[in-house]
C-alpha cells in the first residue's frame, strides 16, 4: 500500500476540516480564506459550552454520531463516526491528539453504522449498512491511510434449506475474523419486531453463508416484546474476547449503551452476564425515544494488547444555547476483566499527558452538613482525583460547579446502603466491599462531566453551569468522611483546530 504525508495540521486545517464546516465560511471571496477560518475558529475557541480535551465533530451537531469502524493500522488509531450520512475520519498516534481526513463516502446514500477488521490478506476491511440498498456492504481500504476504499460490495448471504432467513435484519453489522474465517453480525432493527442478531460466515469476503441465530438465549433483565416503545433491539454491536469470557458490547436504542458476557463456542454466543453502562435519557427525552446519555458504543484492541471503547455521548438538551455540541465522544476507556469476573473500566493512561499545573490539597475530616470548600482545586477543564474513606456517612460526595456559597452544582453521591452513585440526575449500581474506600477520578470538560469510581462504574453527565460558578466542594450527611487525598490538575486543550 502506498502512504501519502501528512499535512501540516496548521497551514492545511481548511483542507482537514469536513465539507460542512467549510460550507460555513466558503461564500464568494471568503472560499478557502485563511482570514475566513480564522474568524470561524476563534467563534469555537470563546464558546465555553464547546469542550475541549473530548473528540467532537468541529461542526458541533454531529447527531447521530455514532463512532464506527475502529481500528489500529500501521502505527496509528483510526476511527471513524457517522456525520450527515457518511463517515469521518480521525486517526492518532495516541488516542488523545486527532488528526482530519478526507470524509469517506461509499456507494450513494446514507452509511449507517458497522465494523473494522484485518481481513486474512492483512488488509482493513470495513463492513457498513447502506440505507439505499438495504443491505449491508464490505469495501477494504487500499492506501495505509485508510483514506482510499474498494467499491463497496453488498453482502448477499446463501440460505441453506432449513435456515430461517426471515430471522435476517440488514442493520449494523459488526466484522471480525478467526483464522481464515470471516464472521459478520447482524444486529436487530429496533422498528423490526421478530428479527433477531444472526451470523454470517465468509472465506474470501465474496461468498457469505448464513449461520443462524448468533445468540443461544436472552437475558432476564432485557426486555423484548412486540411494543416498539419498549423492545430492545440489539444495535451498534462489537463483538470480542476479554479475559476468559466473550463480550458484546451494544445498545438498545430505548436504553443506551449495554454489554453482555458469555461463551462463545460452535459460532454461537450464549450469555451468562448483562449490564448496562447508560441508566437514563438525555435531557429533554421520553420514555420509548432513541438515545441516552451513554450511547452508541466503539472498541477496538491496542497493539498492546488493552481493549479500549468509546461511545457516543448524546448531548440533547432543552437548553437552546447548548444545543450546538451533540456532537461528542466519550473520553477512550480501557476495559478489562480480571479473574474476580467483574468488569473495569478506566480512563486510559494516555489522558495524563494532558495534565498540568498540579495541585494537591490536605487530607480533611469532612463534618456532617458542612460542605469543605477546596481551596486550589476548581475550574471547567480539570482533572480530579480524590480518595475517600467513608467513616459513617449515609450519603457523602463532591459537588462541581458550586457557587459562591457552595450551593448549586452539579452532585456525585455515593450511597453505601443503597449500593448506588449518582451524578446529577443519573444513577448507577456500584457497591463497595467491607471498609473499602472510595476512589474516584473526575473529569471536568466545560459541561461534559465523565467520573469513574474503584474502575467499577462510570458515569457521563451534561451540565449546564454559569461561568463564575466552578467552585469543587465535598460533603457528607447523616455522619462523617475523610478525604485521605485529593489531587487535581489543569487539563490541556486538544480540540484547537
Amino acid at each position: 500500500m502506498k502512504t501519502t504525508p501528512w499535512k501540516n495540521h496548521t497551514l492545511a486545517l481548511p483542507a482537514l476540516l469536513t465539507a460542512s464546516v467549510l460550507a460555513l465560511f466558503s461564500s464568494g471571496a471568503m472560499a478557502g480564506d485563511q482570514q475566513g477560518y480564522r474568524a470561524f475558529r476563534n467563534r469555537l475557541i470563546a464558546d465555553r459550552t464547546r469542550p475541549t480535551y473530548h473528540l467532537i465533530s468541529p461542526e458541533g451537531k454531529a447527531s447521530p454520531m455514532d463512532p464506527n469502524c475502529a481500528i489500529y493500522w500501521k502505527g496509528r488509531y483510526h476511527l471513524f463516526y457517522i456525520f450527515q450520512g457518511i463517515y469521518s475520519h480521525v486517526s492518532s498516534n495516541d488516542m488523545i491528539h486527532w488528526r482530519w481526513h478526507p470524509d469517506l463516502r461509499l456507494g450513494t446514500g446514507i452509511m449507517n453504522s458497522g465494523g473494522c477488521c484485518i481481513n486474512k490478506d492483512g488488509n482493513p476491511t470495513l463492513i457498513y449498512m447502506s440505507d439505499s440498498l438495504k443491505k449491508n456492504c464490505t469495501s477494504t481500504a487500499s492506501d495505509d491511510d485508510l483514506e482510499k476504499w474498494s467499491e463497496p460490495v453488498a453482502v448477499e448471504p446463501h440460505i441453506a434449506d432449513g435456515k430461517d432467513g426471515s430471522l435476517i435484519s440488514h442493520w449494523d453489522p459488526e466484522i471480525w475474523r478467526e483464522g481464515n474465517t470471516h464472521y459478520a453480525l447482524y444486529g436487530n432493527h429496533p422498528f423490526q419486531i421478530g428479527k433477531v442478531p444472526t451470523l454470517l460466515k465468509s472465506a474470501d469476503l465474496k461468498t457469505w453463508e448464513y449461520v443462524g441465530p448468533f445468540m443461544a438465549k436472552e437475558m432476564p433483565d432485557v426486555s423484548r416484546s412486540a411494543d416498539i416503545k419498549t423492545n430492545e433491539d440489539i444495535s451498534c454491536p462489537i463483538f470480542f474476547k476479554l479475559g476468559d469470557k466473550w463480550m458484546l458490547l451494544c445498545i438498545s436504542h430505548i436504553r443506551g449503551c449495554r454489554y453482555y458476557l458469555g461463551e462463545w463456542k460452535d459460532e454461537k454466543f450464549t450469555p451468562d452476564f448483562h449490564a448496562r453502562m447508560n441508566w437514563s435519557l438525555s435531557d429533554g427525552m421520553k420514555d420509548g425515544g432513541h438515545g441516552g446519555e451513554f450511547f452508541a458504543p466503539e472498541s477496538l484492541l491496542a497493539p498492546d494488547g488493552r481493549r479500549i471503547m468509546w461511545a457516543w455521548c448524546f448531548a440533547s438538551s432543552k437548553s437552546g444555547g447548548n444545543s450546538l455540541w451533540d456532537g461528542i465522544l466519550s473520553l477512550p476507556r480501557e476495559l478489562s476483566l480480571p479473574a474476580d469476573g467483574i468488569l473495569r473500566i478506566a480512563p486510559i493512561k494516555e489522558l495524563e499527558t494532558l495534565r498540568y499545573n498540579p495541585v494537591t490539597e490536605q487530607p480533611a475530616i469532612i463534618k456532617s452538613g458542612t460542605p469543605r470548600r477546596l481551596e486550589h482545586i476548581s475550574g471547567d477543564t480539570i482533572e480530579i482525583k480524590i480518595n475517600i474513606q467513608q467513616r459513617d456517612a449515609r450519603r457523602y460526595g463532591v459537588r462541581l460547579f458550586a457557587d459562591k456559597e457552595n450551593g448549586k452544582g452539579l452532585d456525585l453521591i455515593v450511597e453505601p446502603a443503597k449500593k448506588t452513585i449518582q451524578l446529577g440526575s443519573t444513577t448507577a449500581p456500584f457497591e463497595l466491599k467491607p471498609g473499602e474506600d472510595i476512589q474516584l477520578r473526575i473529569f471536568v470538560d466545560r459541561r461534559t462531566v465523565e467520573i469513574f469510581a474503584n474502575d467499577r462504574q462510570s458515569i457521563v453527565k451534561q451540565h449546564d453551569y454559569e461561568p463564575e460558578d466552578t467552585a469543587v466542594c465535598l460533603f457528607c450527611e447523616d455522619g462523617d468522611m475523610e478525604a485521605r487525598e485529593i489531587h487535581g490538575w489543569k487539563m490541556a486543550a486538544t480540540n484547537q483546530w
